[in-house]
């Protein structure tokens, strides 16, 4: 029991007597008891009842767990009016005593009851209404320590004893949330409950506790789940709370035409392109899955990135009669998915040409993307057509598949270099025991015919069986001096797919791919006529070159060679953004192997290692978005990148397969293939890229490559004859613009520091 006295020298005078009868029935556990002893103070006053029966009112807090009735209550001055037509002032009451009961076999009596008198604003020696005393109670319950509380008056001699009976919380041992089946786990719960545990229960908390529930949901995207409760509380201290996590009921697909509507003219639903299966195939959200904000604007991501879509509505309708249940409806506008392309460009292989394609990215309404491109250039041409399906039809693994037919004549940048010549056709040759030099069958020569040491005008001959017949001691050749160009004609597919364990739309870092490949590859020139050999421009003197150096354009000297391979590759890419990284890593690594047909279809493996790395820094501020004011978010993507490339073919070579060094995918420095022909090759590159502005960025940039001196194990050592380095380093500055088309790359290079100034315009950051 818990006594509030009032102070013992405190002066009390009462004008007149009051009347007064106090008692509050309250919905709790607690009988009426008479109150315990009263200890009066010296300055007493006569208290006198002049009701025949005790008057009562109860007491209705913000909680709903008390009622209360004044009708009956009345203190007044000098006599009690009971007439109903009279409105009499209430008095105030003196109270001369506070006790509190209800805690004796708590563990917690002691704290609980200095909170419950703490929380009062009547005191001993208080002059109050029944209204301070409903206030009281208030205060009282509004502490959350208490499930119950009731407050009884009795008269004394100095003044009106308060008797407190509360009605403590139980001491917290269980969380129980129904249903059972939930995303909440056991562990998050006793996580959010473990300081609570064991201590007396708190409302207050325990709504704190409720909300922490609500944040947990929210921050996990269950941004629909309600929690209600406390909808038991146990004597044994078990508190049953309720969650509605909000489950999926149905997925609604509509097609929305440009003008918004979603019904034509004449009331029926817009039909779209694109087959539902193929919108439904890339959500994660299912039918009766708990709704999950983060994943539905995952879907909505992944069906813009598709392209097919330019924009995507989304409503959610609760299920009538079924609460706790909603229909997610998407609305989607197609966009246009088929376009004429055409223009003109320049590259090594083609010179300046022009190009036209036609592509359609939403073929058949599947998401497959065909294209139809013809180039036609200045040293040759190419048509191409290729279907690519991203996702074949319910495959869980989601599997790719790209195929492709081409025909195309171009001029090898393995037989070119910029200060070395080129490599010029040659119809036919004859190889001569012994010779150390061979001769061109369209100039004449004084040769030694008859071993005698006699010089003889021999030539020119009308075809290489003449010259053979005349002088079969000396090699010959029939030179025509014309571009080589290679004819290539075949086909080839793929299949690509993420090491996603079956689940189709996970994201994963780690993918494989296996395919084959079919061409037919001709040595011809310009005309379509066959050209199998070739001599260095160069070194094309007086109509005669070193033997050795009239090489096979083809492999075997054939005029035909038939390439069959089958590829594997693997792929681990984590880039925090494939168009612009700043950070994480890329490495690709991928197998090539040709297998022989015949004799003219030669057998080898090309293998090839591509690793990238980028860090991100802060070093440069000239964009804005590098300068963020306090609150706001950086935009500045910039970072360090580093990349790696080393490869090696195995076998029997045809060297227009060599690796290629030099180029604006290579070492920027040199021309396409300027660097290098070569079996092996190693490159890395370094970068630092930073914004200038909204639309610009810069970079600065080193190459470096190597044949690690391989260029005179490729049949006919065409890098040799043309007397490409094999190694070399560039340095330089470049920008990067993003334009409606792409972002376009300008690039100067130079070659080792030598004061040779190359320019390169490409698509995108070279890796």
């Amino acid at each position: 029991m818990f006594k509030r006295p009032a102070i013992s020298n405190q002066k009390l005078i009462s004008k007149s007597a009051y009347a007064i009868a106090l008692a509050v029935p309250f919905i709790s556990l607690f009988g009426e008891t008479k109150a315990s002893k009263i200890i009066s103070s010296e300055n007493q006053f006569f208290v006198e009842n002049k009701l025949t029966q005790s008057l009562r009112f109860t007491h209705q807090s913000n909680h709903n767990r008390f009622n209360l009735n004044l009708e009956d209550f009345l203190i007044s001055e000098g006599k009690n009016q009971n007439d109903k037509n009279t409105i009499v002032e209430e008095k105030r009451v003196l109270i001369s005593e506070i006790i509190i009961q209800g805690l004796e076999d708590h563990p917690d009596k002691e704290r609980l009851e200095v909170i419950a008198y703490d929380a009062m604003l009547i005191r001993p020696g208080s002059k109050v209404i029944s209204e301070d005393v409903k206030k009281d109670l208030d205060r009282i319950y509004s502490t959350g320590w208490f499930s119950g509380a009731k407050i009884e008056s009795l008269q004394s001699p100095i003044g009106v004893q308060l008797l407190i009976k509360i009605e403590p919380n139980p001491i917290l041992n269980n969380i129980s949330i129904i249903p059972l089946e939930r995303k909440l786990s056991n562990t998050k719960l006793n996580e959010i409950f473990n300081n609570d545990y064991g201590k007396t229960l708190n409302l207050n908390t325990l709504q704190i506790r409720i909300k922490e529930i609500k944040d947990w949901y929210s921050s996990q995207g269950y941004s629909l789940a309600r929690i209600s409760g406390p909808s038991r509380v146990t004597k044994e201290g078990r508190v049953e709370l309720n969650i509605q996590e909000g489950y999926i009921a149905g997925i609604q697909i509509n097609f929305i035409d440009e003008d918004g509507n979603t019904e034509d003219e004449k009331g029926k639903l817009i039909k779209g392109k694109t087959k539902k299966w193929v919108i439904e195939r890339e959500l994660i959200t299912k039918v009766g899955d708990i709704f999950n904000r983060n994943k539905l604007e995952s879907d909505i991501k992944r069906l813009y990135s598709t392209s097919l879509f330019n924009d995507v509505k989304v409503t959610l309708k609760p299920v009538s009669n079924e609460p706790g249940k909603i229909v997610v409806s998407l609305g989607v506008t197609e966009q246009r998915t088929g376009s004429l392309t055409g223009g003109l460009g320049y590259s090594g292989g083609q010179g300046v040409f022009g190009q036209i394609g036609l592509q359609e990215s939403n073929l058949v309404g599947r998401a497959w993307s065909s294209n139809m491109n013809l180039t036609y250039g200045e040293y040759g041409a190419l048509l191409n057509l290729s279907l690519y399906d991203p996702w074949i039809k319910n495959d869980k693994y989601r599997t790719s598949l790209r195929t492709s037919l081409y025909l195309s004549r171009e001029v090898p940048q393995e037989f070119r270099s910029q200060d070395g010549g080129s490599i010029r056709g040659v119809t036919d040759r004859y190889e001569a025991p012994n010779s150390l030099i061979s001769y061109d069958t369209n100039q004449s020569q004084k040769l030694d015919v008859n071993d005698d040491n006699t010089l003889i005008e021999t030539g020119p001959f009308a075809n290489l069986s003449s010259a053979q017949l005349s002088a079969p001691q000396f090699s010959w050749f029939d030179y025509e001096g014309d571009s080589i160009v290679l004819e290539r004609t075949g086909g080839g597919f793929s299949f690509a797919r993420p090491l996603n364990g079956g689940q189709p739309l996970k994201k994963v870092p780690w993918s494989v791919l296996i395919g084959a490949n079919f061409q037919k590859v001709k040595p011809i020139d310009y005309a379509g006529d066959k050209r199998p050999y070739g001599v260095a421009s160069t070194n094309f003197l007086d109509g005669k070159v070193p033997e050795n150096e009239v090489i096979c354009v083809a492999y075997n000297c054939s005029t035909e060679n038939t390439l069959v391979s089958f590829k594997s590759a693997v792929t681990y890419n984590n880039l925090d953004n494939s168009r612009n990284p700043t950070s994480g890593d890329y490495l690709n690594i991928g197998s090539e192997q040709f297998f022989s047909l015949g004799e003219n279809s030669p057998t080898f493996n090309r293998t090839r290692l591509n690793y990238s790395r980028f860090y991100p820094v802060n070093w440069l501020k000239f964009h804005k978005g590098c300068r963020p004011k306090p609150g706001e978010k950086s935009d500045c993507s910039q970072s360090i990148g580093f990349q790696a490339k080393i490869g090696t073919i195995i076998g029997d070579l045809p060297p227009y397969e060599a690796f290629c060094l030099g180029g604006a995918s290579s070492v920027r420095g040199w021309s396409s293939c300027d660097l290098g022909v070569a079996r092996n090759f190693g490159e890395a590159t370094g970068e630092y890229r930073f914004p200038i502005w909204r639309l610009v960025s810069g970079v600065l940039f080193v190459d470096a490559g190597s044949d690690f001196g391989s260029q005179s194990s490729v049949p006919g050592k065409p890098g040799k004859i043309l007397e490409k380095p094999g190694s070399g380093f560039s340095v330089g500055p470049g920008a990067v613009i993003n334009t409606p088309v792409g972002p376009i790359r300008i690039e100067a290079a130079t070659q080792d520091f030598s004061g040779n100034w190359r320019y390169n315009i490409g698509i995108g950051w070279k890796f």
